[in-house]
């Protein structure tokens, strides 16, 4: 590091997609603003925002059946489907006025057009989906979606999955034709290759931050090490500090002491993929195919056929299977869950995990399956499928996060949290699913939390509706809006 006592305006502490997304924000609100990235790895967008890392490749709600459960009078609750799919548009839109401006480059480099489906089997499960899809189809947002549960229409849509399957059992499917693949790996690195070409910006990798301290009128002391030289002595002393580190954010936000983080645990979940590398049952499908969930089991963990583009080839993915890690990171440590305990997140943690016992077993249940077993969940979406064409790989480590609650005294939730400062002076992000899809909605909230005043400045909300021009207005509400931002987004993002 050069200056062993930097004095900044702001500190990333994670080089992923949500300190990219924030440092450019900020960089684009306010272009004088000094920022320091800290990332431990050798390299930006390696933990979860990396393509085989990341669970989730472009979450627009178009396929995730457990965004769309089922009520108790058997209606379909659509409202998190309805959120989500608006977040994923203003995402786009960001990343196109990032590529109109020439900021960073796209053409197939980290968006790709890829049809998105649900499919399921058995009697129960075609009635579910047929009112999801008479549900959703009601809205804008979902325009352009098709059902079927004709045989011969699946075998055009999804031929690989269709070959070997039992004709005497139903089966249905829906169809997103505008769905689309993201490599949140590739467009970090975009990001941040931006960032790095800005005056007042300064990146360090294979740097950590030990410590984080709270000096007089609500500024930051950070305690760096360079993993490199060894070094401990470095300080980065900061008016805003962000903490987007992942799994890694809940050790770092209790080191901050701030009253918000009280209570606040983790349950890390790992996971796994198979990996076809038969290039010829490759080019045979070109979906992202999503099923319904087990029973107990995590939403991270709906089973899917997913097509993704990584480093300009297309391939196939199946899973993740999900698993039980005592790690906070996948290049973490396996002491991560036993350090992370407090005395004020140890009881939630507890209450939470005994209410959560279903969950565990179920998580040691996916660990421990043999190869057989898993080609066995495999073939329930490819009943063709040879182990000989596939391979398993590690996929990337999430934490869920666990927070305090009256009732049970502790409760374990699985979407995105952010805790902030009173002050504004600090914020973390816990959680992992939807995440990166709707990581432009989410760091908006993270400035409107810390950055109050100014984003309600003249200056920053005229940069804002340049940005994210459909940012204050409604989706659900005003249909008209969808057509006109996803013609926009398409002719600059999917040429």
């Amino acid at each position: 590091m050069k200056n062993v006592n930097a004095k900044v305006d702001v500190v990333l502490i994670g080089a992923g997609i949500m300190s990219a997304t924030i440092g450019v924000m900020l960089k684009e609100f306010q272009p004088d603003l000094k920022i320091i990235i800290i990332e431990r790895l050798d390299k930006v967008g390696a933990e979860s925002s990396d393509a085989m890392n990341n669970a989730g490749t472009g979450h627009s709600a178009f396929c995730e059946l457990n965004y769309t459960p089922e009520k108790p009078d058997g209606s379909v609750d659509i409202s998190k489907a309805l959120k989500i799919a608006s977040m994923f548009e203003l995402s786009k839109e960001f990343w196109s006025y990032l590529v109109e401006h020439k900021k960073i480059a796209t053409r197939g480099v980290f968006i790709n057009s890829v049809p998105h489906m649900s499919f399921v089997w058995g009697a129960e499960n075609v009635f579910y989906l047929k009112k999801r899809f008479d549900a959703l189809t009601k809205h804008k947002l979902f325009e352009g979606m098709v059902y079927s549960n004709k045989w011969d229409q699946l075998e055009k849509w999804i031929p690989l999955m269709m070959d070997g399957r039992d004709p005497g059992i139903e089966v249905a499917a829906t169809r997103m034709e505008i769905g689309t693949d993201v490599n949140f790996g590739e467009l970090t690195r975009a990001m941040f290759k931006y960032l790095e070409s800005l005056d007042g910006v300064e990146l360090y990798l294979n740097h950590e931050v030990r410590d984080i301290e709270r000096e007089e009128e609500s500024h930051w002391n950070l305690t760096i090490h360079d993993m490199v030289t060894g070094d401990k002595k470095q300080h980065i002393h900061s008016d805003f500090v962000f903490i987007g580190a992942g799994g890694g954010s809940l050790p770092l936000l209790e080191k901050s002491d701030i009253e918000e983080a009280e209570g606040y645990g983790g349950f890390p979940v790992s996971g796994q993929w198979l990996v076809c590398k038969n290039r010829e049952v490759i080019e045979q499908h070109a979906a992202k195919v999503y099923g319904k969930a087990s029973v107990g089991s995590p939403p991270m963990s709906v089973p899917h056929l997913d097509t993704r583009i990584i480093n300009g080839k297309k391939e196939l993915l199946f899973g993740p299977f999900a698993g039980f890690s005592t790690k906070f990171l996948k290049n973490g440590s396996y002491w991560d869950l036993v350090t992370s305990l407090e005395f004020d997140n140890l009881f939630p943690m507890l209450s939470a995990g005994w209410h959560n016992l279903p969950l565990t077993k179920y998580l040691v249940q996916q660990a421990s399956q043999s190869p057989e077993e898993r080609l066995e969940a495999l073939r329930e979406y490819l009943p063709n499928a040879h182990m000989e064409d596939w391979e398993l790989e590690t996929a990337g480590q999430r934490v869920q996060v666990i927070k305090k609650n009256e009732e049970e005294g502790g409760v374990l939730e699985f979407g995105t949290e952010i805790v902030a400062a009173g002050d504004g002076s600090l914020a973390a992000l816990l959680g992992a699913s939807p995440g990166a899809s709707t990581s432009v909605s989410i760091m908006l909230d993270v400035l409107k939390k810390c950055f109050k005043d100014k984003m309600s400045s003249v200056e920053w909300n005229a940069k804002l509706n340049e940005m994210i021009p459909s940012y204050e207005k409604s989706f659900v509400e005003k249909p008209e809006t969808v057509t006109d931002s996803r013609e926009g987004t398409s002719k600059v993002l999917l040429k």
